[in-house]
Order: C-alpha cells, then sequence, then structure tokens
C-alpha cells in the first residue's frame, strides 16, 4: 500500500527537482521500507518493477514530457521488461535508482534503469515501452519524439539491447494461444 503514497510524493516533488533532458540520466534516491520486504527480508522482487515506475514516472516530468503527453491524451504502457539481481537490497538500505533512455526503434522507447548503492549496482533492468491514446490505438514513436521535442540526436543502442528486443515480443498466435503448457 505504501507504493501509492510514494507515487504521490514523486508526483508532487519531481516537478520541484532540477529540470533534465529526455536524454539524461534521473536519479531518484529511496530506503528499503518494512512494506518492500519479503520473508527474506529483502526488496521483493515485484517491489522492484513498481519503483522503476517512479523512476520512468520522474523522468518524464523532469524532461517535461509527462505534460506534454498528458495534454494529448497518450501514456505509457510496459510492453516487456527483463531484470537481473546482483545484490540484494535489505530493509532500511538507502538506493538510488537512476533510469536513461537508451533508444527507441519504430514501435517502442527502451529506457535502461539500476538500482545503485555506493556505486554499486546492485540490479538493473531493460524496459521497452509502448505508448498508447486514451482515445483508442497507439501513439507512433514518430509522434510521441515531435510530442516531447526531443531535440537529441538518437542513442545508438547497444548491439543486446537490439537483439533482446528483436526476441521478446511473443507472436500473436501465442499470446491468443489456449493456456496449456506445449
Amino acid at each position: 500500500m505504501n507504493l501509492i503514497f510514494r507515487t504521490i510524493l514523486h508526483r508532487i516533488l519531481s516537478p520541484r527537482r532540477s529540470a533534465l533532458g529526455v536524454a539524461d540520466v534521473g536519479t531518484v534516491s529511496f530506503r528499503v521500507l518494512p512494506t518492500d520486504i519479503d520473508v527474506l527480508r529483502h526488496l521483493n522482487n515485484g517491489v522492484y518493477f513498481s519503483i522503476m515506475d517512479l523512476g520512468r514516472m520522474d523522468l518524464l516530468i523532469r524532461s517535461g514530457g509527462w505534460q506534454k503527453l498528458s495534454a494529448k491524451g497518450y501514456y505509457p504502457v510496459m510492453a516487456n521488461e527483463t531484470m537481473s539481481f546482483r545484490k540484494s537490497l535489505n530493509l532500511w538500505t538507502k538506493f538510488d535508482l537512476e533510469t536513461r533512455v537508451v533508444g527507441y526503434d519504430e514501435k517502442a522507447v527502451f529506457v535502461e534503469q539500476r538500482f545503485v548503492v555506493g556505486g554499486q549496482i546492485y540490479a538493473q533492468a531493460m524496459t521497452r515501452a509502448r505508448f498508447l491514446k486514451r482515445s483508442g490505438g497507439t501513439v507512433s514513436v514518430a509522434e510521441l519524439l515531435d510530442t516531447i521535442g526531443w531535440d537529441a540526436p538518437q542513442p545508438a543502442m547497444p548491439d543486446w539491447v537490439q537483439e533482446w528486443a528483436s526476441h521478446v515480443a511473443l507472436p500473436v498466435s501465442r499470446v491468443d494461444a489456449p493456456s496449456t503448457w506445449e
């Protein structure tokens, strides 16, 4: 339940923090709270993904993109996420969440996020986001870039991200298949 309070807090604080460009790295500090942990007293794996939402929201707000997208009725959704865990984030540990756009293709934007303690990466994730219209349909990346005023050169996505991107989407036939194991 505390995530709703964190969301409200960051929605209020993010516009008051220093402005960022959409190509900059956004950093938000957190502490592992008792409501974040599992039975082993470390950050629950599902909570990582919820906290990552806050990092992406912070970057969008501080870069001015959130306001522009909201005005047009556009909103982000996660298409794919993958995470590597290196070390546990234990109760009361203070950590930074670093968020940056690593690139985009014709359909999606790729965002890397890292959980960092004292300069060490504890967990790292790659996400693939699409943008939808509240009126229905999807926002093309070209339209997205125009809306947010992307003025930076297109980042050269690392080879491993391009490889990951080419394998992350399930074919439609698999998504619509009955829920039986083959």
